[in-house]
């Protein structure tokens, strides 16, 4: 009995093509709950909502590390997290998104505040230390590197003396707020950028 040749069906058949990593992953840094919502230790969060509602995409429990959602952006896939951990355990989201979508740190932005700035800045860099954020560190010790992609949201700074703690976990004056707001649109609009033309023009247009 001749054998049947199976290769007259492959046309016929579904071709199973794995899905590409993501060319970037997003992460957002924040407390979660309703008590820190409004407080400036959760800019990267206010960022990562914002972002999420321009591209039409909501936020749900992907792990039980980390909310997401996943939308394109300039033909390009693109994962957005935020943390379920507090700020200063980023790293375990980081580690499990790293895992799940078998990315590198090349391929990693994390979006945070920063007291160095004045509310209204922002600023995009390729690599960098904690500079005593405690979220920061927590991702470096996980990659253990600080090769990685990093968005600032200025949120100033507490006067000289002050509780550093008490004030990014306190809410800005609407004044602040404006200017915060203001900071994570141009951000937003960076990323565009970021995915067609890279991080060295990126950086000239943004900072």
């Amino acid at each position: 009995m001749p054998r049947f040749n199976l290769d007259i069906l492959k046309p016929l058949m579904p071709q199973r093509n794995p899905q590409e990593p993501p060319s970037l992953v997003i992460v957002g840094m924040g407390n979660p709950g309703p008590k820190y919502a409004k407080t400036r230790h959760n800019a990267g969060f206010w960022f990562i909502d914002k972002l999420a509602d321009k591209h039409g995409v909501k936020m749900a429990r992907g792990h039980r590390s980390t909310h997401l959602a996943e939308c394109e952006i300039e033909g390009h896939r693109v994962v957005l997290s935020k943390p379920r951990t507090n700020v200063n355990g980023t790293g375990i989201a980081v580690t499990y998104l790293l895992a799940r979508y078998r990315i590198k740190a090349e391929n990693l932005l994390i979006v945070y505040d920063e007291i160095a700035l004045t509310p209204g800045v922002v600023r995009l860099r390729p690599k960098g230390g904690a500079a005593g954020h405690n979220g920061m560190k927590s991702v470096i010790e996980a990659l253990g590197s600080q090769e990685f992609t990093r968005l600032r949201i200025g949120v100033g700074r507490p006067y000289p003396g002050g509780d550093q703690i008490g004030y990014v976990l306190g809410a800005p004056s609407e004044e602040d707020k404006e200017k915060i707001d203001d900071a994570v649109d141009r951000a937003i609009d960076s990323i565009s950028s970021l995915l067609t033309v890279g991080i060295d023009t990126t950086m000239n247009r943004l900072n």
